[in-house]
C-alpha cells in the first residue's frame, strides 16, 4: 500500500475517476500475470474507499437526468404493492405463524395466533389488507431489531415445540455473520444467551433444552456445528461435528416427523450425513452413507407399514437425474427398495415425507413439477396447471400429521398463489394471491418459450414474456435478456410486480436457460461447469443472437442482466459478443473469477472447486479460466454500456471484482460505471423500499441503455 496523507480523487460530474496502477504480480504454472488493480481489494483503505465514493458520486452524476424516471419507477412498484399485508398462515401446534407488514415500514413483523378450533385443519383466508388474526402475539418485529442500523437481515429463526422460546439470528453487517438470541415469548424478555459469529439455520431440540448451530471459518465456510445448553455458558457449548475438508460446508436440521436430527457436510458435487434420534440430543451422530466422490444424497425420515425408513435421493450408481430409494432407519446401509428409478428425461429434486403420503418434486421439459404419492395408493399424481410456462412448489407444511399440502404456483403471468391441496379428494383450495394494486390485467400479457441453437448444435430453452398490445413478435422491441447458468441453479418463471414498469413500457423481458443452470436436468448443469464452462457463455450469445434474428429485438435495443455467478456471465458475453448488446447490467458481479479461485485464503474459494475447477494446482483448470475471466481478457473493442452494482460488505464476490473490471474497461475506453453499496452484502440492500429504490435505479439504467429513456445527462 502507498505511504504519506491520502488525496482522495475528485472528479468533475462527466470525468470518470481514474484508479491509480499499481503493478502486482500474479505468477502461477509459468504464467505472469500483472495486476494493476489488485491494490483496491484493501476496504479498509481511504485511497480504496475514498476511490468507491468517487465512483458513486460519478455514477450519480452520469444518471442524474434518469432520477425523475427512477422516482417514477419507485412510486409504480409502491403504488402497486399492498403495503399492509399478511402471508397466510401456517399451522404448528396450537398456533397458526405468519408474517405481516406495515404501511410505511421497512421490514416484516412475525407473529403467532392460537387456532380457536383443533381439529379444524383449513387455513385462514386473508384479504384486503388485514392487520392480522384473532388473538396475535407478536414475536420478532425486525423494524425494532434494525433500529440504528444500516443493514438488517434474519438469518435463524425458529420456535421451540412447546412454544415458549423463540430462537433468531440477525446480521447488521451484510457480512452474513449472525448474532442468536433467544427470547421467552411469555414476557418477550431475552435470556442471558448470546452466540455471536454463526452462520444461519440454528434450531431448537425437541426438548427445546438445547440448541444446535454452526460456525464458520476464516474463509467463511460453515465448519462446525455446536451444541448449546440454554442457560449455561457459551464456552461450554460442544463442538460435535467438525469438518476439515475445505471443500465442504455443514449444516444442522431435524425431519418433519421431529424423530431425527440430521447433520449434512457437502461440497457441489458430493455429500454426507449424519443422524441421531432427537429424543437423545446429546448422544453421537452416526453416518447414514460414508462419503462417496461425486455421489449426492439427500436423507428424509418415513414411517411405512409401521416401519421408520429412510427416503433416499440420491445419483450414486450412473443415475445421473437421480432416483429414489428406501433404507431401514435401523440399518441404512443395508437393503435398498427402489420407489423411484433413475429417468434421463425427469431431474428428481426432492422428497418431503408425512405420516400418510409422499411429496416428490421434479423437473421435466425445464419447468419444475410436484406430485403426491399417498401410501395407500399406487404411484404418482401430478398436480397440472395450464399455462405454458411456470413454478410450482411445496412450502410451509411444518406438520408431520396434517392432511393437507401448502403449495405455491406462479408465472410469469400469475401473481405467487397459495394453495392448500387436501390430499384425500384433490380438492384446491386458493388461499391468497399476492395482491397487484392498480388494476393488474393478466391478459394483457403474452409468455412464450423459444429455442436457440448453441455453437455445438444444443437446443437452448429461452422463456419470454410482453405485452400483447405492445409488442408484436417480428416487429423489434427494446428487450432484457437475463441469465445465470451456475451452480445447477434454474432461473424459473416467476411474477415480478417490479418487472412491470419495463413490461408496460413496451419492453420484452427473457431469460436464458443457459447450461450451468439445472433446467433441463443434472447434465445441462455438468456441461456448463468447470472444463466446460464457456458453454455456459456462448449458449448465452446463441439466445442473444436468436432474439434478434427472430424479430424480436435489434442490438441496439438488447440489455443483458445477471448477478453473481450471473455477473460472470455479463463480464465473459461483454468480451466474446459486444456488438450484440446496447448495455449490460451486471450486479454484484463474479468478474475476477480467476484471481478470486487462486486464492485459497478468500471466503469460499476451496468449496468452489468443485464448480469451477482447480487453477492453483492444475494447469489446464488455469489456462481454462484465464481465456474466460472477464478482468483478464478486457480488449480493445466498442463495449455496450455497462452498470456493476457491488456492495462492500459482500463476502461472497468482493466489491473488488467489479471495481478492477471497471477500472480495466475504462484502460480500453469503454463507457462503465460502478455502484457500491456501502453498507450492504451479496443480496444488496436490506428493506423493502431501500429495495424498490435499487430496482428502480438498476431499471431506469436498462431501459435508457435500450433507448427508451437518455441513459446519461448531458447537461
Amino acid at each position: 500500500m502507498t505511504s504519506g496523507p491520502i488525496t482522495p480523487p475528485v472528479a468533475a460530474p462527466h470525468t470518470a475517476p481514474l484508479a491509480a496502477k499499481k503493478p502486482h504480480r500474479r505468477e502461477h504454472h509459468n504464467d505472469v500475470y500483472i495486476d494493476d488493480y489488485e491494490w483496491l481489494r484493501d476496504k479498509d483503505s481511504p485511497e480504496v474507499l475514498a476511490h468507491l465514493e468517487a465512483e458513486n458520486s460519478y455514477t450519480m452524476a452520469r444518471t442524474q437526468n434518469q432520477e425523475p424516471l427512477r422516482q417514477q419507477i419507485f412510486d409504480e412498484i409502491k403504488s402497486r404493492t399492498q403495503e399492509t399485508d399478511l402471508s397466510v398462515p401456517v399451522r404448528r401446534g396450537n398456533y397458526w405463524y405468519y408474517t405481516r407488514t406495515v404501511e410505511g415500514q421497512e421490514y416484516g413483523i412475525h407473529c403467532r395466533a392460537p387456532i380457536n378450533d383443533q381439529g379444524d385443519w383449513a387455513a385462514p383466508l386473508i384479504s384486503g389488507d388485514q392487520i392480522g388474526l384473532a388473538g396475535e402475539q407478536i414475536l420478532l418485529d425486525d423494524n425494532v431489531e434494525a433500529e440504528g442500523h444500516d443493514f438488517f437481515s434474519l438469518g435463524s429463526f425458529d420456535l421451540s415445540d412447546d412454544g415458549t422460546q423463540l430462537l433468531y439470528a440477525v446480521d447488521i453487517e451484510g457480512d452474513e455473520r449472525y448474532t442468536i438470541r433467544i427470547r421467552t415469548i411469555a414476557t418477550g424478555e431475552n435470556l442471558p444467551d448470546t452466540i455471536p459469529n454463526t452462520s444461519a439455520g440454528a434450531l431448537f431440540d425437541p426438548s427445546g433444552r438445547y440448541l444446535f448451530y454452526t460456525t464458520v471459518d476464516d474463509a467463511w465456510r460453515p465448519d462446525t456445528v455446536w451444541r448449546h445448553e440454554i442457560g449455561a455458558a457459551r464456552d461450554t457449548d460442544t463442538s460435535i461435528f467438525h469438518e476439515p475438508d475445505e471443500r465442504f460446508w455443514v449444516g444442522v436440521g431435524i425431519t418433519r416427523s421431529r424423530k431425527f436430527l440430521v447433520i449434512e457436510a457437502g461440497s457441489s458435487v458430493t455429500t454426507e450425513s449424519w443422524l441421531l434420534d432427537a429424543s437423545d440430543p446429546t448422544g453421537d451422530f452416526t453416518v447414514v452413507w460414508p462419503r462417496h466422490d461425486n455421489t449426492e444424497y439427500d436423507v428424509e425420515h418415513a414411517i411405512i407399514d409401521g416401519e421408520d425408513r429412510l427416503l433416499i435421493v440420491h445419483n450414486g450408481g450412473g443415475a445421473v437425474n437421480f432416483e429414489l430409494v428406501s433404507v431401514a432407519a435401523r440399518d441404512p446401509q443395508g437393503t435398498q427398495r427402489m420407489l423411484l428409478p433413475h429417468d434421463p428425461q425427469i431431474r428428481l429434486e426432492s422428497v418431503d415425507a408425512f405420516a400418510d403420503f409422499l411429496v416428490v418434486e421434479y423437473r421435466r421439459d425445464g419447468l419444475t413439477r410436484l406430485a403426491i404419492d399417498r401410501h395407500d395408493a399406487k404411484g404418482l399424481t401430478e398436480l397440472e396447471f395450464d399455462e405454458p410456462l411456470f413454478a410450482v412448489g411445496s412450502a410451509g407444511n411444518p406438520e408431520w400429521t396434517q392432511p393437507t399440502i401448502r403449495f405455491g404456483f406462479t408465472s410469469f403471468v400469475t401473481p405467487s398463489t397459495v394453495y392448500d391441496l387436501v390430499v384425500a379428494t384433490g380438492e384446491r383450495r386458493l388461499l391468497k394471491q399476492q395482491p397487484v394494486l392498480g388494476g393488474y390485467d393478466p391478459t394483457l400479457y403474452e409468455q412464450r418459450r423459444e429455442w436457440a441453437t448453441a455453437k455445438d448444435g444444443t437446443r437452448v430453452p429461452i422463456s419470454l414474456v410482453y405485452r400483447r398490445d405492445l409488442v408484436t413478435p417480428g416487429t423489434p422491441a427494446p428487450t432484457l435478456l437475463y441469465g445465470y447458468g451456475s451452480y445447477e441453479h434454474s432461473i424459473d418463471p416467476g411474477f415480478g410486480i417490479a418487472r412491470l414498469s419495463l413490461l408496460d413500457r413496451g419492453m420484452i423481458f427473457a431469460i436464458a436457460h443457459v447450461r450451468g443452470g439445472g433446467e433441463l436436468g443434472r447434465t445441462w448443469y455438468e456441461t456448463g461447469k468447470t472444463l466446460t464452462k464457456r458453454n455456459t457463455f456462448t449458449d448465452f450469445v446463441s439466445c442473444a443472437r436468436h432474439v434478434i434474428d427472430a424479430g424480436f429485438t435489434t442490438p441496439d435495443q438488447l440489455v443483458a442482466e445477471g448477478g453473481s455467478a450471473g455477473g460472470l456471465l455479463m463480464g465473459a458475453v461483454a468480451n466474446l459478443a459486444p456488438e450484440l448488446f446496447a448495455g449490460i447490467l451486471a450486479e454484484v458481479p463474479f468478474v475476477d473469477a480467476l484471481t478470486s479461485i487462486l486464492d485459497p485464503s478468500l471466503p469460499l474459494t476451496v468449496i468452489e472447486w468443485d464448480e469451477w475447477g482447480d487453477p492453483l494446482h492444475d494447469a489446464e483448470v488455469y489456462a481454462y479460466m484465464k481465456s474466460y475471466s472477464p478482468v483478464e481478457n478486457v480488449r480493445a473493442v466498442a463495449y455496450p454500456l455497462i452498470l456493476a452494482v457491488t456492495s462492500l460488505n459482500d463476502t461472497r464476490v468482493l466489491y473488488v471484482e467489479p471495481a478492477k473490471w471497471v477500472a480495466k474497461l475504462r484502460e480500453v475506453g469503454a463507457d462503465a460505471l460502478l455502484k457500491t453499496e456501502m453498507s450492504a452484502g451479496h443480496g444488496g440492500v436490506s428493506g423493502r423500499y431501500s429495495a424498490w429504490h435499487e430496482r428502480a435505479f438498476n431499471y431506469a439504467w436498462v431501459l435508457g441503455a435500450a433507448g427508451l429513456n437518455p441513459s446519461e445527462s448531458d447537461s
